[in-house]
């Protein structure tokens, strides 16, 4: 979406509804204004209610600054309740229980050592085969 295609959305708002997946007017008319700045905000990004707002202008033909008062109070009140669902991105979440299984190498006797096969990591090992090298 290019911002000389829509009104009220600059290069950087265009960059970040591109990679959301709104790349035209009519992907925005789909998504409505609310649907794709929390698009934008669960994609981590963090935009203001000005994108909010500009959103709507876009959609409406209009200047942000002409949206109805009562239009971005009931955007910014739905914004507002759809972000409590996210989740806190400065809350790291707890991972799942640690847990061990009781296979062949959990019953071996203490002192004993695991003899496995030899890795291969699908590279050759630079150390290996260096004794008959022509590289002297």
């Amino acid at each position: 979406m290019s911002s000389d295609r829509l009104r009220n959305v600059g290069p950087k708002s265009a960059a970040w509804l591109r990679q959301v997946g709104i790349r035209t007017p009519e992907e925005l008319l789909a998504a409505g204004a609310v649907g794709a700045f929390m698009k934008v905000k669960r994609a981590g990004f963090r935009p203001s209610l000005n994108l909010l707002y500009s959103l709507e202008g876009a959609i409406l033909g209009c200047h942000w600054q002409q949206v109805p008062e009562a239009r971005r109070q009931q955007m910014a009140a739905e914004v507002e309740e759809l972000s409590a669902l996210l989740p806190d991105p400065k809350k790291k979440r707890p991972g799942g229980p640690v847990t061990y299984s009781e296979g062949p190498a959990m019953q071996r006797e203490a002192g004993e050592e695991e003899q496995g096969p030899e890795l291969s990591f699908g590279f050759d090992d630079p150390c290996a085969g260096s004794e008959g090298s022509s590289a002297d």
